[in-house]
């Protein structure tokens, strides 16, 4: 049984929503950071990386640095330019991309969930990713990033979002990459507890995006537990800020991988290791993108390779099955060399969101080959994770990006 909550948010005044609102903390590198504030007194990325604040070489890890995030926030709820709700609610958050929008509820969900196994997980996380996160967290006592959660959909929760969408909504701006974000209020006490019950009939919910956010905010629930031995359970630091949707109105993007080096090999040594787990389909100068599952596409030598997957190596295993899964055992690891992804600067990753162009200009400035996956199908996220497995790194890209500084988790 999922258990989620109403909460008291702390949103931008109206008038600033869409000065305020900002990509994730973690879709920016560091350079990228400090570009996208200068001259920005809004955007909410200078709380999430405070480091932007200080010098480019300052330490942004310092405890100085933390502190300046909570500075801001303060300052900023303190002149009136957040303003928190007087009671608990839930929201309705609209993101269209294109033609096609993904609705859900932003709503606080519990932390014994998360550690008891009904939320679930699909992939591991950093430790040295989760200990800024929780500085981060613990130094505002707050949640500003949501954690993207998925569900198995229900006609009932539809249709009270659909009726809540039929008002007027307190927020209707367009944002990075022209995606439009809308948002409404549920304050109504009968609909808030209809939702609730609603969710209660739910087994289990997903992480879909935001595995470090959410391991950072259990943490620091845990911690606050220790230094508060009488806590009751509803205390709101054991919950933690969350989007659900329902999975049937989610897309997964490829998410594409770049060698930097061929690991000695030539190009024909490559193509015949490739041809022994591979069928090779087709070739072209252009871009050839992977039409289905169990399609690969590889760019090497400015042609594109179109790939399939040997019938006798398919696996009915939820992650051996994976196409990620797949390239990784049977290529990345023994031709290339590339036994953990996540560590390794042989490889690097693309999402898709950056269109096959970008392997093209990558392998023209510093990569040696370039893989095109087909995109990672929700239920195959949902397989790994209801069999308590994790899929390799950087398995799915989901899009659109859900916006920080919107809804604040006061904790």
């Amino acid at each position: 049984m999922a258990v989620i909550r109403p909460f008291r948010a702390l949103r931008p005044r109206k008038d600033l929503t869409s000065k305020i609102a900002a990509l994730p903390y973690d879709v920016y590198s560091r350079k990228e950071a400090y570009e996208a504030v200068k001259n920005d007194r809004y955007s909410f990325l200078r709380i999430d990386r405070p480091e932007t604040q200080f010098p480019e070489d300052y330490d942004m890890y310092a405890e100085e640095v933390y502190r300046k995030a909570a500075d801001m926030l303060n300052e900023m709820t303190e002149t009136g330019e957040f303003v928190q709700d007087d009671t608990p609610c839930f929201y309705v958050y609209e993101l269209t991309m294109g033609s096609r929008p993904q609705t859900g509820i932003v709503a606080c969900s519990s932390v014994d969930d998360y550690l008891n196994g009904v939320i679930r997980k699909h992939e591991n996380t950093r430790r040295e990713k989760e200990e800024d996160r929780i500085r981060h967290v613990d130094a505002c006592s707050a949640q500003t990033g949501p954690i993207f959660l998925a569900y198995r959909g229900r006609k009932e929760i539809d249709r009270i979002v659909d009726e809540v969408k039929k008002s007027k909504p307190d927020a209707d701006f367009t944002a990075d990459g022209d995606v439009r974000h809308r948002i409404w209020t549920i304050r109504d006490a009968d609909t808030v507890e209809t939702i609730e019950k609603y969710f209660e009939e739910i087994p289990c919910t997903y992480i879909a995006d935001g595995h470090h956010r959410a391991a950072s905010a259990v943490k620091v629930s845990l911690m606050r537990r220790e230094q508060n031995p009488g806590f009751t359970g509803e205390e709101e630091f054991n919950y933690f800020l969350s989007v659900l949707f329902p999975a049937d109105q989610l897309k997964i993007m490829d998410y594409n991988r770049v060698l930097k080096t061929m690991n000695g090999l030539t190009g024909e040594e490559l193509l015949q290791k490739i041809s022994e787990k591979f069928e090779i389909t087709g070739t072209s100068s252009a871009p050839i993108r992977p039409g289905r599952k169990g399609q690969v596409s590889m760019l090497l030598d400015n042609t594109w390779y179109a790939l399939r997957c040997r019938d006798e190596f398919v696996s009915p295993d939820p992650v051996d099955g994976l196409d990620v899964a797949f390239l990784q055992k049977e290529v990345l690891s023994p031709v290339f060399g590339i036994d953990d992804p996540s560590t390794d600067n042989n490889i690097d990753f693309v999402g898709g969101i950056r269109g096959l162009e970008e392997l093209e200009r990558r392998c023209r400035e510093d990569c040696a080959a370039a893989f095109a996956m087909y995109p990672t199908d929700i239920l195959e996220l949902f397989a790994v994770a209801d069999a308590g497995r994790l899929m390799p790194p950087k398995s799915t890209w989901f899009e659109p990006k859900l916006l920080s500084g919107l809804f604040i988790h006061k904790i």
